[in-house]
C-alpha cells in the first residue's frame, strides 16, 4: 500500500524486542501499518545470563530466542541484516545491500564493551558481550584446563589456570562467581589440584558492585572469598599483554585468561551518526524518548540518555529501564500516528540483584527511598520470579518451561539455589512396574463394576445415598442384596479396608451441597445426571487403566487418575488404600510411557504437529 505507514525496530535487545511486540499488537488490526525489526543476528539473546554459558551451568541455547519463533503469527516482520548508515534526514537505514525506509524508527542497538584505550585491552582479553563471547569463552576455559593437565612446565601451567575478571560490576561479579562454582568440577574432570586454580576480581574502584550499601558489598565479598575468589580493589588495568596483565602500582598477575567486564558504550553503528548523544554515545531524547533532533527517532533501552525531573543523573542502562520504555515508545507512536496523548517517560526503578553462582545471590530492592537487602535465598527467588516475568512477554509458556528446566531440573552439579532436590530425578524406567500396576489394578476396578452398569444403569452404588429414610433404607437393601458381588463399590471396600478416609467439614458440606443439587431428586432419589456420572466414573477406570497398561497419554491418565482418587476421597467413601493410588498417580505424572509404552512413539509425533500449527506458534504453548 502507497500510504503505508512503516515502523522500523533496530535492534533485537530487551528493549526492542518489547517495542516491536507492542507495537504490533497495537497495529494489529491495521493494515495501513507495517512494523520491522532489522537486528544482524537470527535470534535475541538474554545479555544477563551469558556467564551461565560461560561456565557451564546451562546448555548453550538457553540464553537465545529465535525472532522467527517470538514473532510468529504476529504482525511483526523480522530482516536479518546489519545496518551501517543512518540518514535521519532522509528517513533511510543503509546495509551493505539494502536500503530501508521508515516512517518512525526505533533505535534499540544497545551497547559493547568499552576499553577505555588501555593498551591490549581489546586485542588480548575476552569478552563477555553476546552469545558468540560466552561460547567462546567456555571453550577458551575448557581448552585451558585440556592444556594444562598436559603441561610439564609449572609456570606455564600456573598460568593457563589463572584466570582474571576485570571490573567488578554485575557482570564481573557473577562471572567470577559462576567460574568459582564450575571449577570443582573441572578440577574433578582433568585431575587437576584445586589450589592450582587462582580466581581474581580487579576493579578501579575501591569497592566492588558500587552501586550497593556497605552492607550487602560485604556479603557479597565473604561469598567471593568463600568461594576461593582474590578480589583486588583500587587496581585500574594500565595494560594487557599476551600472559598477563598490569595493575599499575597493584603489579602484574600472569595469565592466559582475561575476562573484560569492566564498563560499556554505545554500538559503532552509533560512531558517525547525526544525532545528539552524551555518554558514551547514548542517545539524548525527550521525556516522550523522542530524539531531541528528530521526531520520529524514539530510543529503548540502554541506548536512552535522559535525566528525569529531578534527578541528576541519566536512567541507568539496565533491563529494568528497557522494560519500561518498550511500551511507552510503543504508545506514544502509536498515538502519533492514530492521535491520542502521549505518556511522558517517569521510571521508578525497583533495585537491583546479583547472583554469585547459581547458588547465591544478594539483592537491594523496594521504592525510591525504601530500599532493602533480600536474603540469599529470597534475592536468587525474586531474580528467577523476575526472569520468568520478562520470558514469558517475550515468548511465553515456551521459554518460562525451559527457563525452569535448565535452571532447577536440569542442572550440573546441584548449581541452583535449591541445590539439587529437584535436579535428582530418578530415571523413568524405575516407574514402569508402578505404571502396569496401577493399570491393573484401575482395569479391575473398572471391570468388576462394569457388569452392573450395563445390567441396571439406574442402581446406583458409587455415590452416597440420599439422607431420606426411605432411600437409606433402599440403599441398605440393594447393599446387602449386593453382598456377594464383587461389585459392590466404594462402600463395601471401605468396609473391607477399614473406616474411610476423614474428610474435612467444609469440603464435606460443598459435596453435600452439589449432590443435592445435582444428583438427588426431591423424592429422595437419583436423578438421571447421577447415573450418567457412575457410568462416566466406571468407564474412566477402565480407561485410565488402559492408558497406563499400554503408556499411552500418562500423563494424562495419571492426572486422571489422581482427580478421580479426590472425588472418591471428597465422597466420604474412600479406604485407607486410596491413599496409595493417590501417591502413585502423582509419581506417574512425569511421564512414565516413554518407557516400554506407547509414548515414546506417539507422543514426539503428536509435539512435531502441534508444534507448526499456527495457535501453537501464537500462544508459545508446546515445548521444544
Amino acid at each position: 500500500m502507497a500510504n503505508t505507514k512503516q515502523i522500523i525496530v533496530l535492534g533485537g535487545g530487551y528493549g526492542g524486542i518489547l517495542a516491536a511486540k507492542k507495537l504490533g499488537k497495537l497495529f494489529k488490526k491495521d493494515d495501513s501499518v507495517k512494523v520491522t525489526l532489522i537486528d544482524k543476528k537470527p535470534y535475541h539473546t538474554m545479555l544477563t545470563e551469558l556467564h551461565e554459558v560461560a561456565a557451564d551451568r546451562v546448555p548453550e541455547d538457553s540464553i537465545r530466542i529465535e525472532f522467527k519463533k517470538v514473532f510468529a503469527k504476529r504482525k511483526v516482520d523480522f530482516v536479518l541484516d546489519e545496518i551501517t548508515d543512518i540518514d535521519f534526514k532522509a528517513n533511510t537505514l543503509k546495509s551493505e545491500n539494502s536500503t530501508y525506509k521508515y516512517d518512525y524508527l526505533v533505535l534499540g542497538t544497545g551497547c559493547k564493551p568499552t576499553y577505555f584505550g588501555i593498551p591490549g585491552a581489546e586485542e588480548y582479553t575476552k569478552k563477555l558481550w553476546s552469545y558468540e563471547d560466552a561460547v567462546g569463552l567456555k571453550e577458551h576455559i575448557l581448552h585451558m584446563f585440556r592444556e594444562a593437565v598436559k603441561e610439564p612446565n609449572a609456570e606455564k601451567r600456573r598460568k593457563m589456570l589463572t584466570f582474571v575478571v576485570v571490573g567488578g560490576g554485575f557482570t564481573g561479579v557473577e562471572m567470577i562467581g559462576e567460574l568459582a562454582e564450575w571449577r570443582d568440577r573441572l578440577c574433578r574432570e582433568f585431575y587437576v589440584d584445586k589450589d592450582e586454580v587462582k580466581l581474581y576480581v580487579v576493579d578501579a574502584l575501591p569497592k566492588i558492585l558500587p552501586i550497593f550499601p556497605d552492607k550487602l558489598i560485604r556479603k557479597a565479598e565473604n561469598r567471593l572469598r568463600k568461594l576461593g575468589v582474590e578480589i583486588i580493589t583500587g587496581a585500574g588495568i594500565t595494560e594487557v599483554k599476551p600472559g598477563s596483565v598490569t595493575m599499575g602500582e597493584k603489579g602484574t598477575i600472569e595469565t592466559e585468561t582475561v575476562v573484560w567486564a569492566a564498563g560499556v558504550e554505545g554500538a559503532d553503528l552509533l560512531d558517525n551518526l547525526d544525532i545528539e548523544q552524551k555518554g558514551r554515545k547514548r542517545i539524548v531524547t525527550n521525556d516522550k524518548l523522542q530524539s531531541v533532533d528528530y521526531d520520529n527517532v524514539y530510543v529503548v533501552g540502554d541506548n536512552i540518555f535522559y535525566i528525569p525531573e529531578g534527578e541528576e543523573r541519566p536512567v541507568p542502562q539496565m533491563v529494568e529501564n528497557a522494560e519500561h520504555s518498550a511500551p511507552l515508545v510503543a504508545h506514544n507512536i502509536h498515538a502519533d500516528i492514530k492521535g491520542g496523548e502521549k505518556k511522558s517517560y517517569k521510571p521508578a526503578f525497583h533495585g537491583a540483584m546479583v547472583c554469585i553462582g547459581g547458588k547465591y545471590g544478594t539483592a537491594h530492592v523496594g521504592l525510591p527511598g525504601k530500599f532493602f537487602g533480600l536474603p540469599s535465598f529470597f534475592a536468587m527467588l525474586s531474580k528467577h520470579f523476575i526472569n520468568l516475568l520478562y520470558f514469558f512477554q517475550v515468548a511465553g509458556f515456551n521459554k518460562c518451561w525451559s527457563y525452569i528446566m535448565y535452571e532447577f531440573f536440569n542442572v550440573k552439579d546441584n548449581r541452583s539455589f535449591v541445590g539439587g532436590h529437584l535436579a535428582k530425578r530418578s530415571p523413568n524406567f524405575w516407574l514402569f512396574p508402578l505404571r502396569l500396576f496401577v493399570g491393573f489394578k484401575w482395569l479391575m476396578q473398572g471391570l468388576e463394576k462394569l457388569p452392573s452398569i450395563l445390567e441396571n444403569p439406574s442402581k446406583i452404588f458409587l455415590i452416597p445415598a440420599p439422607a431420606s429414610a426411605t432411600a437409606a433404607a433402599t440403599a441398605a437393601a440393594s447393599a446387602v442384596a449386593d453382598a456377594t458381588s464383587a461389585a459392590t463399590g466404594a462402600a463395601e471396600a471401605a468396609s473391607q479396608w477399614g473406616e474411610a478416609l476423614p474428610v474435612p467439614e467444609f469440603i464435606s458440606n460443598i459435596v453435600k451441597w452439589s449432590m443435592d443439587t445435582f444428583f438427588y431428586t426431591s423424592e429422595g432419589g437419583f436423578t438421571k445426571l447421577a447415573e450418567i456420572f457412575q457410568a462416566g466414573m466406571v468407564i474412566g477406570e477402565v480407561i485410565v487403566g488402559l492408558l497406563l497398561l499400554a503408556g499411552l497419554f500418562t500423563a494424562l491418565a495419571s492426572i486422571v487418575s489422581v482427580a478421580m482418587g479426590l472425588m472418591i476421597w471428597s465422597s466420604g467413601m474412600a479406604p485407607t488404600e486410596m491413599l496409595w493410588y493417590f501417591a502413585a498417580g502423582i509419581a506417574l505424572i512425569g511421564g512414565s510411557g516413554s518407557t516400554l509404552g506407547l509414548d515414546y512413539y506417539v507422543l514426539p509425533v503428536l509435539k512435531r504437529w502441534w508444534k507448526n500449527t499456527g495457535i501453537a506458534k501464537k500462544t508459545y504453548l508446546y515445548i521444544d
